[in-house]
């Protein structure tokens, strides 16, 4: 058994990214867990190609920096005719009720005149991606429990009307990450869609960047440090993030700190102590770049020697070979 995790190169990664799934990633992985960008996830609304190519380089060497394994790597464009093949599969295997039905698309869609064929299909590419690699275990917040029931029913399906092929995947809740707020907005949390980012921050920005952006974090006007997330959203989001990145607890991250100005430095240093070795990394992976070439490409080729034999037999049982 193993499990399938992604990440979507829609925006430069942040604080909320790294501490609320990649750094566990690299510090727990498991011996066949697989970990992949997912740069066709991030067209379902118009986007710059040039912005898309550069942010999945910089997505990539986030995961490569971070320690992730580099073994258990891929690029999910690298193998577009695999996926684009599968989609086609479980597209002809899906229903339009189906699709239609997803929540995602409901609220994506609301209000638009013009939507995307991809938003609606988009949850048959997650599916495709889950089913290609035969994970077992799709680790997903409840916002994307559904598309891991939608690929469940493609699997059983499929495995009904043309042979057993697909394993049938199982949501699994992933351990509990920090969670990361806007600070410039504490009641909601740090998001790569944002679009104002003065609240977020990037892995890739430089420490004074950071400095200055934990400065201007929204706290209230008590003037008291401590952890009470319901009265003072702002001050708590500060001590969930030095907790973090202390591996301490909110309550301990609060003791000795007697000013929110003393709060948002002690805050800031801790963020920047711990980002700063992978931000070197990550730019160094970016301006090298043959080191990170050559582990995408052989990320490539093993993604596509583990998921050749699955992809086939499917494509013959559906009459295609």
């Amino acid at each position: 058994m193993f499990s399938l995790s992604g990440i979507t190169p829609s925006g430069e990664a942040h604080l909320g990214n790294y501490l609320g799934a990649v750094r566990r990633w690299a510090a727990e992985p498991g011996p066949e867990d697989l970990y992949f960008v997912s740069n066709l996830h991030a067209m379902t609304t118009r986007h710059d190609p040039g912005r898309l190519r550069v942010l999945t380089d910089h997505q990539l060497a986030l995961l490569i920096a971070a320690g992730v394994p580099r073994e258990r790597l891929f690029v999910q464009s690298d193998l577009i005719h695999e996926h684009m093949a599968l989609t086609w599969l479980l597209e002809c295997t899906c229903t339009f009720g189906e699709a239609r039905r997803m929540v995602q698309f409901k609220e994506k869609s609301q209000g638009s005149s013009s939507v995307r064929l991809g938003l609606l299909t988009y949850p048959v590419l997650m599916a495709a991606d889950i089913l290609l690699h035969g994970a077992s275990e799709v680790p997903v917040g409840h916002d994307q429990n559904q598309h891991v029931e939608l690929a469940r029913t493609l699997a059983r399906r499929f495995n009904t009307d043309y042979g057993d092929v697909f394993t049938v995947p199982q949501a699994v809740l992933p351990v509990a990450g920090a969670r990361v707020r806007d600070l410039a907005v504490p009641t909601r949390k740090m998001s790569k869609s944002s679009s104002d980012g003065s609240g977020i921050v990037y892995v890739l920005d430089s420490p004074e960047a950071v400095r200055r952006k934990f400065r201007r974090a929204v706290t209230d006007g008590e003037n008291t440090v401590r952890y009470a997330p319901d009265e003072q959203p702002g001050v708590a989001n500060l001590l969930e993030i030095m907790a973090a990145c202390t591996d301490t607890l909110p309550d301990d991250a609060a003791k000795g700190i007697d000013s929110y100005r003393d709060l948002k430095e002690a805050t800031a240093e801790a963020v920047i102590s711990l980002i700063a070795p992978v931000r070197e990394r990550v730019l160094q992976l970016l301006e090298e770049r043959s080191e990170l070439q050559k582990i995408r490409a052989e990320g490539a080729e093993r993604a596509r020697r583990r998921s050749r034999d699955r992809l086939d037999r499917a494509l013959s049982l559906a009459g295609l070979k």
